[in-house]
């Protein structure tokens, strides 16, 4: 930990994000959140910003488009808001349904009865000071324009924030530019990161892990700036600085390992695009 923290700094990113599963190891290893953030802070990075509650979905017991394990959902949250409360956080992300195959044939009603549920947990993370963000998997059951703009329509703005994943929503035909444009106001946090495929076929109905599983698409993700990469960076960037979004914009490395790939190689490559890239379009944006 101590040589990952050093390189991520190093190379010029300032804060982290890190799994809520991940509290367990962080409480046995440094004793509690605050010590492992202060032990972040001491490798010259600024805090921890969002946590990514990879709830473990299940019909019987966990699925949101299912109204009798709402419960069962809400106590895990009021826990997880309770495990973090010693630092100050900005987003819990969710991926705000399924995996589409549990969830499917997915109906305007499954996606309302989602809605009630992020609403109530919105309004338990916002006492908290926290925001709720949800984050759009390809094989989400909530996947494409008209499952995002129904599930939109019936969640409470000031509870339930938008959390783009821009290679994610690539993969699903959304365009992740169109979509900022639409929900500006709503966006509390991104995951950068590129792809070079959509999903035309398919895949995100494969069981058990689309992402692993797919025998179309051998690596789905790639870094910022990739030669066959689909995300239009520069026009979000241009949208992201003329709608005056402030937080920080997370980039991800998501299975950077395929194909020969190496996660140290993918920060470093990532931190060159954004510095000599994305730096230069939020100049330019400012001074027009």
């Amino acid at each position: 930990m101590d040589r990952f923290l050093k390189q991520v700094a190093a190379v010029g990113f300032s804060a982290i994000d890190v799994f809520d599963f991940r509290w367990y190891q962080i409480v046995g290893d440094y004793g509690s959140v605050r010590n492992y953030q202060e032990f972040v802070q001491q490798r010259g990075l600024e805090r921890i910003v969002n946590i990514f509650h990879a709830a473990d979905y299940d019909p019987r017991t966990y699925a949101p488009h299912i109204r009798e394990t709402h419960k069962n959902i809400l106590e895990d949250f009021k826990a997880t808001i309770d495990r973090w409360a010693e630092i100050e956080l900005d987003n819990v992300v969710v991926m705000p349904a399924t995996l589409y195959y549990d969830m499917e044939p997915v109906t305007e009603d499954k996606i309302k009865v989602a809605a009630e549920l992020w609403n109530r947990v919105g309004a338990l993370t916002a006492d908290a000071g926290v925001k709720l963000a949800c984050h759009h998997e390809f094989f989400c059951g909530i996947r494409s324009r008209s499952e995002l703009e129904t599930f939109y329509a019936n969640t409470d703005p000031a509870l339930v924030h938008l959390f783009i994943d821009t290679a994610q929503h690539c993969i699903s035909g959304v365009d992740p530019v169109e979509l900022y444009e639409a929900y500006a106001d709503r966006v509390s946090g991104f995951h950068f990161k590129d792809t070079r495929n959509q999903d035309l076929v398919g895949d995100y109905r494969r069981r058990p892990d689309a992402e692993v599983m797919a025998d179309t698409t051998e690596r789905w993700f790639y870094e910022m700036g990739d030669e066959g990469g689909l995300v239009d960076f520069e026009s979000l960037m241009r949208a992201i600085v003329r709608h005056g979004y402030e937080g920080y914009i997370g980039v991800e490395h998501d299975k950077a390992d395929k194909l020969g790939g190496d996660y140290a190689e993918s920060t470093a490559i990532s931190r060159w695009y954004a510095k000599n890239v994305l730096e230069r379009i939020v100049s330019e944006e400012r001074e027009s």
